[in-house]
């Protein structure tokens, strides 16, 4: 199985990659969903077997309201909380072991100085109904709070609150949110 989906696997249920361990999982309907995600960035577009993953991502997209495209760029651990509507542009950047809840918005500015999409970097905590827009780099160990309107760079080991956001330093912010992480043998 493919290294990330590996990763990603190992996020829902703390194990390492078995048949029982995966089918377990493919109940879980963020999993579910970013198993058919990964596979469709995979395959050779206009494949056959892209073709197959594309109608399961569009299916699975309807049914648990995330619309992710395929070609996000998105790193190994990604773990989707709960089924709800989750929109990512896929102009985004999202690094390893990222949480992301229901009503998350991670968009695109068309026009002014942040025309652009997010950088969002590791260990990345995005609560529910936070939104993340324009071309900003969010750092490594961020947690954002639900709510939260982000148009603006955050440095790293920081938590935004409010809206308008603001920044709060803090070392390890999203210790206790981000759980069940693979580390590299």
């Amino acid at each position: 199985m493919d290294r990330v989906i590996q990763y990603d696997l190992y996020r829902y249920v703390k194990n390492d990659f078995s048949l029982s361990i995966f089918l377990k999982a493919m109940r879980i309907p963020g999993f579910r969903y970013l198993f058919f995600l990964r596979k469709a960035a995979a395959a050779r577009k206009g494949s056959i077997e892209w073709i197959i993953y594309r109608v399961f991502l569009r299916r699975y997209s309807y049914k648990f309201g995330y619309q992710i495209a395929y070609n996000t760029k998105i790193g190994e651990g990604f773990f989707i909380g709960h089924f709800g509507t989750i929109v990512v542009t896929d102009k985004a950047v999202i690094g390893k072991n990222c949480n992301i809840s229901p009503g998350v918005t991670i968009g695109q500015a068309n026009r002014g100085s942040l025309r652009g999409a997010p950088l969002i970097g590791d260990n990345v905590w995005l609560g529910t109904n936070a939104i993340i827009v324009g071309k900003i780099i969010v750092g490594n160990d961020v947690l954002i709070a639900p709510g939260a309107f982000v148009n603006f760079d955050v440095p790293d080991h920081s938590m935004v609150i409010g809206n308008p956001g603001k920044i709060i330093s803090k070392v390890f912010a999203t210790k206790g949110y981000i759980e069940n992480i693979k580390e590299d043998k």
